[in-house]
């Protein structure tokens, strides 16, 4: 049982003042079996406390269907049992460079700009998940002898909304839920960042990753008392798909993080450990204004040049930042943990099977139905994955441009059968234009829904309709296949299957590991999709990169044999294998 207050200047543990190191570690991507050694990692570079995200649309994937809430609750068990402190930002929305923000799709479709505002309706919502999620929380808070020290309300508010009412709201009903310890709000160090996110009453951070001083100048115009503290000090970032892989200076990460501390502040290190973003949870970004600007989506990788690697080894930047933590350390820092076992061999993948990519959303996805314009993902109950549009061009009729007016992110089309390019929202006609009668078909994919910024929540699909010249074609056929359809592993056994022709669909096969352990695997020949093994999905790939190999955590491989699934959604050249092998040294 302890105390844990805000004073004039310092936190207060016991009545004694203590300064929070603190590191970001989000529990949902990193394995279970893998935690206890992450987090020995992140004391062992000089911490005394980890941050941790909840991302609502991974626990309540449809209205009233829970999963495993009670992740959290064994996280921050963990946490106890590694030493450290805990701080948890359940949103209700996150950020965090994840699909949508954290929340759930079946929320943003219907309610749009309402959400993230004081509407009835989505506080409603708010209340009943927050009444299933809390208690996890509060059980766990430190006056009750846990190791959780604070709560967020909201997120990085003041970069999105004005709404003070909202927040003072959800304040509210985070203390009737039982959340006793202090609550906090984190924002730019910018003065309407600030004023749009902070509460009355509630103490407020800064997110930044240099200008030390000058943030918390910003913060104390706002807050003259208090303690000092960044919430998000950004050692590194995240990459897009298409873009080059982003890497910060050790030192200069370094220097940031002491101009911090000399300042007599607290930090929480974005991202201590970043992870991996599995079973296709990643999320996207609006260039230029955040409004009209192209879509960034994330890659797969959460890496995000922390000082703890997504394989979870120490980087150069993790020594320089031991380094500077040291001096703040009550004593000896603890030694690294052993680092996890790496794979010892395994064999190149051998193709049992194929199943075109038609079959598979025949077999996997949901019923097919007939609406009169297209509908989008959220119509169909999609989050993760790809809806096929069919259509009909009438006829006779003159070859004409067609056009996926609204598309949200990828099409792959074809017409009578035969493969006719790849559409994005900005090249959104085939090169050669369609005659009639004609069949069309359209296999389009989400490539992540935005997490940041005023287009948050927007709709996937073909959000604008098909246009045949400037004539809207109707009548249009909609199968949507989710990717959590694949966690029927009985159910994608039993697809029809046949010898592979390079075309898209899901490929399956075997590999044999012995000596298994963290791995890396490699998809050369193959386009975009999705892998898995042994039944766990390890995310999206994509030969555009930056990134290059997806990682395998040792938990999921077995001695022996080990199943293998690739859903290639565009084309495999001829040999498209699977090559895995031990992580490169860090």
């Amino acid at each position: 049982m302890g105390e844990f207050v805000l004073g004039d200047g310092d936190f207060e543990l016991d009545g004694r003042p203590v300064r929070l190191l603190s590191g970001a570690l989000h529990y949902f991507r990193v394995h279970e079996e893998q935690w206890g050694h992450r987090l020995a990692m992140l004391r062992a570079m000089g911490l005394n406390c980890v941050e941790t995200y909840v991302p609502w649309n991974l626990h309540e994937p449809r209205p009233g269907e829970w999963r495993d809430v009670a992740a959290l609750g064994r996280f921050l068990d963990a946490v106890a049992e590694a030493g450290l402190w805990a701080i948890v930002r359940p949103g209700p929305y996150i950020c965090a460079e994840w699909e949508n923000g954290g929340l759930p799709h079946w929320l943003t479709g219907p309610l749009g700009g309402r959400v993230r505002t004081r509407d009835a309706e989505y506080l409603a919502h708010v209340e009943r998940w927050f009444g299933v999620l809390l208690p996890q929380v509060v059980e766990r808070q430190v006056d009750r002898g846990g190791p959780v020290l604070m709560v967020q309300v909201e997120n990085e508010y003041g970069s999105y909304g004005s709404d003070q009412e909202y927040l003072r709201r959800l304040a509210e009903l985070l203390r009737q839920s039982g959340v006793s310890v202090p609550l906090f709000t984190s924002d730019g160090p910018e003065d309407h960042m600030l004023t749009g996110g902070s509460v009355p009453g509630v103490l407020a951070t800064v997110n930044f990753g240099s200008q030390a001083r000058e943030g918390f100048a910003a913060l104390r115009r706002h807050q003259p008392k208090g303690p000092l503290m960044c919430m998000e000090f950004w050692c590194g970032w995240f990459d897009h798909w298409g873009a080059e892989h982003v890497v910060r200076d050790p030192a200069d990460a370094a220097g940031a993080l002491r101009e911090i501390l000399d300042a007599g502040a607290s930090v929480n290190l974005y991202m201590a450990h970043g992870g991996t973003n599995f079973a296709g949870w990643a999320g996207a970004n609006r260039g230029g204004d955040l409004h009209d600007g192209p879509l960034l989506p994330d890659v797969t990788s959460y890496d995000y040049d922390a000082p703890v690697d997504e394989y979870g080894r120490a980087t150069p930047k993790f020594w320089a930042f031991r380094e500077v933590l040291a001096a703040y350390a009550d004593g000896p820092l603890p030694e690294l943990p052993p680092a996890p076992p790496e794979l010892g061999t395994l064999t190149a993948a051998e193709w049992d099977a194929w199943t075109p990519l038609g079959e598979v959303v025949d077999a996997l996805g949901g019923p097919e139905r007939t609406f009169g314009s297209p509908p989008d993902f959220e119509e169909l109950d999609v989050d993760r994955g790809l809806v096929r549009y069919r259509l009909d061009v009438p006829g006779p009729r003159q070859p004409y441009p067609l056009r996926a007016v609204g598309l949200r992110d990828l099409a792959v089309v074809h017409v009578d059968g035969v493969p006719a390019g790849v559409l994005t929202e900005d090249s959104p006609e085939p090169a050669e234009p369609v005659a009639g009668p004609a069949r069309v078909e359209l296999f389009v994919e989400s490539l992540g829904r935005v997490n940041y910024g005023p287009r948050l929540g927007e709709r996937k699909g073909l959000t604008g309709g098909v246009l045949h010249e400037r004539q809207f074609l109707h009548g249009v056929r909609a199968t949507g296949l989710r990717l959590d359809a694949f966690d029927e592993a009985d159910r994608v056994r039993a697809l029809p299957s046949r010898a592979p022709d390079g075309g898209a669909g899901l490929y399956r096969g075997s590999v044999t590991v012995e000596g298994a352990g963290d791995a890396t695997l490699e998809l050369p020949g193959f386009t975009r999709g999705f892998a898995w093994v042994n039944g766990f999905c390890l995310g999206r790939y994509w030969a555009r990169g930056p990134q290059r190999s997806l990682y395998v955590p040792g938990p999921v491989l077995r001695e022996g044999g080990n199943e293998v699934w690739v859903l290639e959604l565009e084309r495999a050249e001829a040999g498209a294998s699977v090559r895995a092998g031990a992580p490169a040294a860090g």
